[in-house]
């Protein structure tokens, strides 16, 4: 059986959870809502995240322009994905949501403009 403690960061509560896994069974203790419990097991399964970033930006207002996944990725893929975007310039005009970078980093996620350039 593996067990592991964490603090859910699904709402402002932060519950400590307490997540054991017995095969495919999952039990989670220490939350208080619905949400802690999905958090917990996907922490145990496969945790993901939400990259936000800022990316070079050529010919605009100011030099760089934050951006964002616009899924949770996994969180061994985070390092690939910083790298792709320092290695990404865009070129103004920059609309919120705009995608800068399909499928960052071969994730299946696109990296869109959280900001107007």
């Amino acid at each position: 059986m593996k067990t592991m403690e964490m603090t859910c960061i699904r709402c402002p509560m932060g519950c400590r959870l307490t997540v054991a896994q017995d095969g495919d069974s999952f039990t989670v203790t220490g939350n208080t809502c619905r949400r802690g419990e999905e958090y917990g097991i996907q922490e145990m399964r496969c945790p993901m995240r939400t990259v936000t970033s800022s990316v070079r930006v050529e010919g605009g207002r100011r030099p760089v322009c934050s951006v964002k996944t616009a899924e949770n990725v996994k969180k061994a893929d985070i390092p690939a994905v910083l790298e792709a975007i320092r290695a990404l310039k865009a070129t103004a005009p920059i609309t919120i949501g705009d995608v800068l970078c399909p499928n960052v980093a071969g994730t299946g996620v696109d990296l869109v403009a959280t900001a107007n350039d």
